[in-house]
């Protein structure tokens, strides 16, 4: 194994271990939000949507500046570290609220969850553009299924730990929620230590035609401009029913912090049985085709969910809805990285995530006005149509590469000939 070998395979060490952490912290702190924020601080669906969308906003401005600061950056590493460490302090002041004043509990909370998005979506942008320089393509059907399978084992026995921690406290006490909030500060420690062991290679400094504000130059690229299209409908459908999701499992059918701990765990077991078989399925049929599946299995979930209030069911669903949800991150960000021009890839990742966050802001809103406009279950059953006609969006945009990629190889041939 050679100098360049050794660096790459243990920057994909140092960004796995790196991983593991990111997971910690989801399923000790970002997950429980919501259940915190209604059995502790007693929060309206309206104010639960906010937590689900205002971060989403707060997210999308976070984008369009760090696109600015993106550009001129030669050094991607250590703005992600910076902006990690500040999301991660956010942390420590949410294991505060409690002792405020209870009128201004739940606004200061949702406050908190929002601007910690802020270095958060910093942190994210700077990372999917450093992770594209460090593992090369040939890499990253198989670099991605085994770290998102080791992330997903880590959030599963996590989360039905927590779960069980969470049973030995009454419902509205605080302190277990304050507990997991400082744990998943000190696992933000971590994470930080092995972003810093990654080798950022180095790269040439991009010409000043390519360093446009926003680069808007890059929706001239059509495979990148259909793919943008195509998931942000998705992630609307998508994420509409978030919030819904959280206020029928707890408020509907009554679910405590166990048992949705083991709707995380059963999503996870799903995820990890299915994993390899995305990236074998991709590898073969391709992303484009491959997203046309997952859109068809994500749309089941919403519809199956609001069946049954009866808890294990909806344990039953969350490991069904757990085998697509492997296949939707793995394919959507593979795809992105597919679809963009290597020397405009970071302002594409800008833009792409600029209008993902105001996607992502409007989408739990719109199903939260849905929820009071009708009721629970048509809003989820609206969620599940709009998800399988993105399916529909993506086999055409499958269909229109295939005829960009035979076009390519006539005129190959005539060349040739």
């Amino acid at each position: 194994m050679d100098e360049h070998e050794q660096v790459n395979s243990a920057n994909e060490k140092w960004s796995i271990k790196n991983g593991v952490y990111t997971t910690l912290i989801l399923n000790i702190s970002n997950n429980y939000f919501p259940l915190f924020a209604i059995s502790v601080l007693g929060v309206s669906n309206y104010e639960l949507g906010l937590i689900g969308s205002l971060p989403q906003f707060v997210g999308m401005f976070a984008m369009i500046i760090g696109s600015i600061i993106m550009n001129k950056l030669q050094s991607k590493k250590m703005f992600t570290v910076y902006s990690f460490l500040m999301a991660r302090i956010f942390l420590l002041a949410m294991a505060l609220v409690v002792f405020l004043p209870d009128s201004i509990q739940s606004w200061t909370f949702i406050l908190l969850v929002a601007l910690m998005n802020l270095p958060f979506s910093f942190a994210n942008l700077s990372w999917q553009a450093l992770i594209a320089d460090i593992v090369s393509e040939q890499r990253r059907n198989v670099f991605f299924s085994t770290r998102n399978k080791v992330m997903t084992v880590v959030a599963m026995i996590s989360t039905f730990i927590v779960g069980l921690f969470l049973q030995l406290f009454d419902a509205g006490n605080p302190l277990p929620y304050q507990l997991l909030f400082i744990a998943a500060f000190v696992c933000g420690l971590l994470e930080i230590t092995y972003l810093k062991k990654h080798v950022e290679p180095k790269k040439k400094r991009v010409a000043a035609a390519n360093n446009s504000l926003f680069g808007l130059s890059v929706f001239k690229h059509k495979p990148f401009l259909y793919f943008l299209l195509c998931s942000l409908f998705f992630n609307f459908a998508w994420q509409m029913c978030w919030s819904l999701f959280s206020i029928y499992q707890i408020k509907y059918a009554g679910a405590t912090g166990l048992w949705v701990s083991l709707f995380a765990v059963a999503n996870s077991i799903g995820q990890i049985v299915s994993f390899k078989w995305w990236g074998r399925m991709a590898e073969k049929h391709s992303h484009s085709k491959m997203l046309v599946l997952v859109s068809i299995g994500m749309a089941t979930t919403p519809f199956m969910t609001v069946l049954s209030t009866n808890l294990p069911y909806i344990v039953a669903v969350n490991l069904l809805a757990g085998l697509f949800v492997s296949g939707t991150v793995l394919l959507l960000f593979n795809q992105l990285l597919d679809s963009t021009k290597e020397e405009t890839r970071s302002q594409s990742i800008s833009n792409y995530n600029i209008l993902l966050a105001l996607v992502a802001f409007a989408a739990p809103q719109f199903g939260v006005v849905l929820l009071e406009m009708t009721n629970i279950y048509s809003a989820m059953n609206i969620s599940s149509v709009m998800r399988a006609l993105s399916g529909v969006f993506f086999f055409a945009y499958y269909v229109y590469l295939k005829r960009k990629d035979t076009l390519l190889l006539k005129r190959k041939v005539a060349k040739i000939g």
